[in-house]
């Protein structure tokens, strides 16, 4: 929900949001999240991405500020950056920004979040939903794949790709 004031990116940057929240053209936006399928899944992400990291040569950040355009700010549910690029609020694109489906996240607005990260040049989306174990990739040809072999991939330009297997996070 939008807080109804339009704020500054400076008040923005320089408030805490618990728990954070997106920033639209001036728009404070409340996340879903909290719920334990939610939380399970987006850290099972997480903890593989983790435990790959000099592998694939990412850092892995949970709710981490992306801003995906000077007035515009994500937080995905996890991402991935390329080692090296570190910094407080993400400014290049990551590598793969991953969203998991809260029972009341609407088409419209998984729609403009995942556009929002395409447009900035993240290479790969994810988005996973815990409730029908289902997953989709979404990539800058503008084409939404639903994972069918089982196994969620991820351009890492100049790396390896980044892979986890579905069945994984649903054991």
């Amino acid at each position: 929900m939008a807080s109804g004031t339009l704020i500054t990116v400076e008040e923005y940057l320089n408030t805490a949001y618990r728990p954070d929240r997106d920033y639209i053209g001036g728009e404070i936006l409340e996340r879903t999240v909290g719920e334990y399928d939610h939380s399970r899944l987006q850290m099972l992400i997480a903890g593989i991405l983790l435990a790959n990291e000099a592998l694939w040569f990412i850092r892995t950040l949970p709710e981490q500020r992306v801003q995906v355009a000077p007035n515009r700010f994500r937080i995905p549910d996890v991402c991935a950056i390329r080692r090296g690029a570190e910094e407080q609020v993400i400014t290049r694109p990551p590598v793969l920004c991953i969203e998991v489906l809260s029972k009341d996240d609407t088409a419209s607005g998984l729609e403009e979040r995942v556009r929002d990260y395409l447009r900035f040049g993240v290479p790969t989306v994810w988005v996973v939903d815990p409730r029908t174990r289902l997953a989709f990739v979404y990539t800058p040809d503008g084409i939404r794949h639903e994972v069918s072999d089982g196994i969620l991939r991820a351009v890492n330009p100049g790396y390896p790709e980044i892979e986890i297997a579905l069945a994984s996070l649903f054991e």
